[in-house]
């Protein structure tokens, strides 16, 4: 080998070990870089930490199909359990599933914001079943908590308890406006006189009268519109409210959202506060006199003392017969927690949605589960008339009377 060959491979070798400190150098400078910039986030993320309070998976239990509360609720299949967290029975439960939420859970795609829309359901993915869902958006409802008591209760992340809400909500409406006992229908004839007959059962002197009606102050957040948030306050109560106007039958359920004209012969009962005047439903709404209210009449209808006592005994029924519109109030406030929170002033689309879905869940309750003062007081189950009482109240003693006679404990 000659010395320029030898130089030449020298200088090769030198070249390469150049190069790969080089390399070594830049990968150096690269790591350093990298382990910085991490440095710097997670010292920003320790300093953001106070004010970033948010459950994450670590702090959760781990399946959220497996032992969580809502497992251990939901498998009890338990009425009086069911019922006191989410307004309603085990077969109310199982007849919605059953009437197309399970389904639309199981092959609707949850919308999504960073994905494309175009893939395929995987059900068998998601964190909660049909089931839990329904149990999610019903707790969700009934309650007031904050949405960190439902990521412990069934186990999920922030991020997923809302995508999970919003999404049953929507099953949800759908599913209820296609159940018949969540229907808001308007009475026909037939149905008139049936609601006039189940309050004249009771109130003899009220023949025409077929629902009670009275308004609905909602709570919503403060608009930053001058002209919105004008119109929403109101300042007897010094907050903001949007107004519903609801109509309820004798059987506990809603007929209406909305004011209409009944048929001829018959009316509406409300308070004293209840516009009433306009031409077009004279008649159609009554109520009781105001305190200090003189009664109109001729001078022989203020002296025939009979006739005047009959239009007091009609007025005190007629107040009698309001307070229905007081327990159905005071049973949408309390059976829907969700109703009590401030709503989304700036959509209005969710909260019509969220009211129709408390309004249909109302009558499902009403009808499925019996769960509503005026249907208890206004449709006795067994006890028609005085007979009827006292047949069912001695019926265990005639039944078995002669059994408890000859019973003898060993």
């Amino acid at each position: 080998m000659d010395f320029d060959t030898y130089l030449l491979q020298y200088r090769q070798v030198q070249d390469d070990v150049e190069e790969e400190e080089m390399f070594y150098r830049v990968g150096m400078a690269t790591a350093v870089v990298v382990l910085g910039v991490l440095e710097a986030h997670k010292r920003r993320s320790e300093k953001q930490w106070p004010h970033r309070l948010y459950l994450c998976r670590p702090q959760l239990l781990s399946n959220p199909r497996a032992t969580t509360p809502w497992q251990v609720l939901h498998r009890s299949r338990s009425n009086r359990a069911y019922i006191t967290t989410m307004g309603m029975d085990v077969s109310t439960f199982d007849a919605i599933l059953g009437a197309g939420f399970a389904d639309a859970w199981m092959y609707t795609r949850i919308p999504r914001h960073d994905s494309s829309g175009t893939g395929r359901t995987r059900p068998g993915g998601r964190s909660l079943d049909a089931a839990g869902a329904l149990g999610l958006v019903l707790h969700y409802l009934g309650s007031t908590m904050r949405d960190i008591s439902l990521q412990q209760i069934f186990a999920l992340i922030p991020s997923t308890v809302t995508r999970y809400i919003t999404f049953g909500l929507q099953i949800l409406i759908e599913v209820l406006r296609r159940m018949p006992e969540g229907a808001i229908k308007w009475p026909t004839g037939d149905e008139f006189e049936e609601y006039s007959e189940l309050i004249t059962a009771r109130r003899a002197r009220l023949t025409g009268a077929f629902a009670s009606i009275d308004g609905l102050n909602l709570p919503v957040q403060e608009s930053a519109d001058s002209e919105l948030e004008n119109a929403t306050y109101n300042g007897w109560l010094s907050d903001h409210f949007v107004s519903s106007v609801l109509v309820f039958s004798p059987k506990g359920t809603i007929i209406a959202a909305a004011l209409n004209a009944p048929g001829n012969g018959y009316y509406l009962i409300a308070d004293t506060a209840f516009p009433r005047g306009a031409r077009t439903i004279e008649g159609k709404i009554q109520a009781p006199r105001k305190v200090g209210q003189r009664y109109q009449g001729t001078i022989e209808d203020v002296e025939n003392m009979v006739a005047f006592e009959n239009m007091v005994a009609f007025e005190r029924q007629l107040l009698s017969y309001r307070q229905t519109a007081e327990w159905g109030m005071r049973a949408m406030q309390s059976s829907f927690g969700r109703l009590r929170i401030p709503l989304d002033i700036n959509n209005a689309a969710v909260r019509a949605d969220l009211l129709e879905i408390c309004v249909r869940l109302n009558n499902v309750r009403a009808e499925m589960v019996g769960i509503s003062q005026i249907r208890n007081v206004y449709m006795p189950a067994w006890r028609q008339n005085a007979e009827d009482e006292e047949v069912w109240n001695s019926f265990e003693t005639m039944a078995f009377s002669e059994q408890r006679r000859q019973d003898r404990v060993a």
